[in-house]
C-alpha cells in the first residue's frame, strides 16, 4: 500500500482546512502585501525555479528506485511505465535545468502548476470511498486545484489575469479571502466532527 493510500481523511482534512483557513487570514490581513506579491509573482524567476525545484524532487521520489530505505518511501508502482523509471531519473536533473534556464516567462505560474497537480493525489487518496459524504469537499476543492493547475501549465497567463480580476477592487478581495477562510472552518469542522 502506497503512503498517499494510508493518509487519513481526519488528517488530511485537518491539513487542508489550516492550510486554506491560515492563508486567506494572510490575504485579508496583510492585503496589500499579498496582492503585491501575487502581481509580480508570475515574473519571478528565482522562486519559479525554488518551486520547481521541489516539483521534479517530488516527482524524482515517486520514480525512486524501490528497496532503497528513505529514498523510496514516496516509490510509486507505474504498471506498464516501470520500466521507464530509470531513463526518468537520469533525465529529470537535466530537464530541470534546462527548463529552469530557459523558460523566462511565467515559469513560477508553470511550476505552481506543476506542484498542485502532484498535490492533488495525495488529497484525492485520502478521500476515496471514505464515508461520509461530506467528504466530497476535499475532492471538489481538489478538483479546483488541478483544472487551476493545468491552465496555469498551459496558459500561464491566466493566473496573472485571475490576480488582476481579484485584486481589481477591495471588497472582491476581501469576498474571495473571507470564502476560502470559511471554506477552511468547514473542512476542520467536518474533520473533527465527522471524519474521526
Amino acid at each position: 500500500m502506497h503512503l498517499y493510500e494510508r493518509l487519513g481523511l481526519f488528517s488530511t482534512g485537518v491539513a487542508l482546512g489550516v492550510f486554506l483557513l491560515l492563508l486567506h487570514v494572510v490575504m485579508l490581513v496583510k492585503a496589500p502585501a499579498v496582492q503585491q506579491f501575487l502581481v509580480k509573482f508570475p515574473r519571478n524567476q528565482k522562486i519559479g525555479q525554488v518551486i520547481l525545484g521541489i516539483g521534479m524532487a517530488w516527482f524524482w521520489l515517486l520514480i525512486a528506485p524501490e528497496g532503497k530505505g528513505w529514498i523510496s518511501f514516496l516509490a510509486m508502482d507505474m504498471t506498464e511505465f516501470n520500466a521507464v523509471k530509470p531513463i526518468l531519473r537520469l533525465l529529470l536533473p537535466v530537464i530541470f535545468v534546462l527548463v529552469a534556464m530557459s523558460i523566462r516567462e511565467f515559469l513560477s505560474v508553470r511550476a505552481l502548476g506543476l506542484l498542485g497537480l502532484l498535490v492533488a493525489q495525495p488529497l484525492l487518496d485520502a478521500a476515496f470511498l471514505k464515508d461520509p459524504m461530506s467528504r466530497l469537499l476535499i475532492p471538489f476543492w481538489t478538483y479546483g486545484l488541478v483544472i487551476a493547475s493545468l491552465f496555469f501549465v498551459g496558459m500561464p497567463y491566466l493566473f496573472r489575469d485571475a490576480v488582476t480580476w481579484a485584486t481589481a477592487t477591495a471588497g472582491r478581495w476581501k469576498a474571495l479571502s473571507i470564502a476560502g477562510a470559511l471554506y477552511g472552518v468547514i473542512l476542520i469542522v467536518c474533520a473533527f466532527a465527522f471524519w474521526r
